[in-house]
């Protein structure tokens, strides 16, 4: 009979590898018939500032906008929508199916110099252009320091 030098660790790792395997399966689908499924997708998104505004850009291609909603609440933008897998062709006729459909959700925090009543929204050619204008910043004040008055001495009674 051999002897075989017991490692503790090699169970724990084994364990770690199949989990992997685990996650990995079932988040990445593979197989025919997981090609078929349709996985969740988040937009890009490209923000930048302007002298005026904060400007959000989103790549929102085959969504149509009824299927986009855009809310503020509490200093934050949440943008909200909806690809959906139009079925002109049957499952069974598709080969490949690479782009995701499904529902997406992002929020993003805005600065409190942003002029929420005055938000404006736009999607052109699979683009969804979210303007933020700044509100009118008042002028630097300054405060001038003056010197305290001399109070007039009492003078003592007699």
């Amino acid at each position: 009979m051999a002897i075989i030098r017991w490692d503790p660790f090699r169970d724990i790792i084994t364990l770690r590898e199949k989990m992997n395997r685990l996650f990995e399966d079932a988040v990445t689908a593979r197989g025919e018939e997981k090609d078929m499924i349709s996985s969740t997708w988040t937009p890009s998104v490209d923000i930048y500032e302007t002298e005026s505004a904060l400007i959000l850009t989103a790549e929102v291609p085959g969504v149509d906008e009824d299927n986009i909603e855009i809310k503020i609440e509490d200093n934050t933008l949440s943008l909200k929508g909806e690809r959906k897998f139009e079925k002109e062709t049957k499952e069974e006729n598709y080969h490949r199916i690479e782009r995701s459909y499904g529902s997406f959700y992002r929020s993003f925090t805005i600065p409190r110099h942003i002029d929420q009543e005055k938000i404006k929204a736009e999607h052109d050619s699979g683009v969804l252009r979210i303007t933020m204008p700044k509100k009118p910043e008042s002028k630097p004040k300054t405060v001038k320091v003056l010197k305290p008055q001399k109070k007039a001495e009492k003078k003592p009674k007699k």
